[in-house]
């Protein structure tokens, strides 16, 4: 009884200050990971699942379109950068605008259908956001991707920081994705983070009690997409290119296996989800070519056995005990 209660404190110190405590295991995760530049791919990944969780997680919507958030925040941080020399920060901004852009087009066009249906309209609509960045080879490199983004030293508060370093590199990115949680934080912890959770439970329920339930969908669905627009356009400067998969429905499909490895519907769980799935493609691509056979397996058995993913199920376990 005693062990449940302590169990239950810490899990409820834990939601009270999520947002912190992510960030502290995150400020220490470059030591945790074999080298600097997968932590950044976690770290930038990790994003954009939390931005995907939103919808997925909070409201119950599955999207299949989300790479075109991804893409079109990476395409819009790059463009500005190669071809306007908009400085970085600005970039970046474009980047998190142009998501935002594309996400209420395809919101306001999605919101309208459910289940499956929603699922599907969005994967359409991302493949016509692809093609759209893929004609437009002036601009966006065509087949062979954006490249030139070459960032080697950005200036903060009038110092100029070496963007080539990866350590450096990873706290710079850190800054953003630290402060993209506390602001995912304060959204959950709003009055909307709980109508976000009313619709996901009862939809019919959150209709009868009086709240605009079309205008609360589209505006997560907003809020995501401007999420996960950040993690594309920190995706742009990481890799100093944007090759059009970043816009592929395989994309997509990634961020759908990262949210249920990790946990849907918990807060660190998306950054969880992405590490185990970078970690088991970057060990396995060196044992065999064969590895997303492997990989599929071990989703399919996290799916079947462990349906509230890692984070999740040892959460759910420290209740138990």
């Amino acid at each position: 009884m005693i062990a449940t209660t302590s169990a239950a404190s810490l899990i409820a110190f834990g939601k009270r200050h999520r947002a912190a405590l992510a960030i502290a295991v995150l400020l220490v995760f470059p030591w945790l990971m074999p080298y600097e530049a997968l932590a950044v791919n976690i770290l930038v990944l990790g994003l954009y699942a939390v931005g995907f969780n939103l919808l997925f997680g909070y409201t119950g919507l599955l999207s299949f379109g989300h790479a075109a958030f991804l893409g079109s925040g990476a395409y819009g941080c790059g463009i500005a950068l190669v071809h306007f020399g908009v400085p970085w920060f600005g970039s970046i901004l474009i980047g998190v605008l142009l998501s935002a852009f594309f996400a209420a087009i395809m919101g306001f066009l999605a919101i309208r259908t459910r289940g499956i249906y929603f699922a599907m309209v969005t994967l359409a609509l991302s493949q016509c956001v692809y093609y759209l960045f893929y004609q437009a080879v002036n601009l966006t490199g065509g087949e062979n991707g954006l490249r030139g983004i070459n960032l080697s030293e950005i200036g903060i508060l009038g110092f100029s920081v070496n963007f080539l370093n990866p350590t450096t590199k990873y706290y710079v990115i850190l800054a953003f994705v630290a402060f993209a949680l506390w602001l995912f934080s304060r959204l959950l912890a709003s009055p909307f983070g709980a109508v976000l959770e009313a619709i996901r439970e009862n939809e019919s329920r959150a209709r009868a009690c009086g709240y605009d339930v079309a205008r609360v969908k589209f505006i997560a669905f907003v809020i995501s997409g401007a999420f996960c627009g950040l993690a594309g356009a920190l995706k742009a400067l990481h890799l100093s290119i944007v090759p059009i998969e970043t816009l592929h429905y395989l994309t997509s499909g990634q961020v759908v296996m990262m949210a249920l490895l990790g946990g849907m519907n918990t807060f660190f769980g998306p950054f969880v989800g992405a590490a185990a799935f970078l970690l088991l493609e970057d060990m396995l691509t060196t044992m065999t070519s064969h590895w997303q056979l492997v990989l599929g397996a071990v989703f399919v058995i996290f799916v079947l056995f462990f349906p509230k993913g890692i984070w999740g199920s040892a959460l759910a376990w420290m209740v138990r005990k």
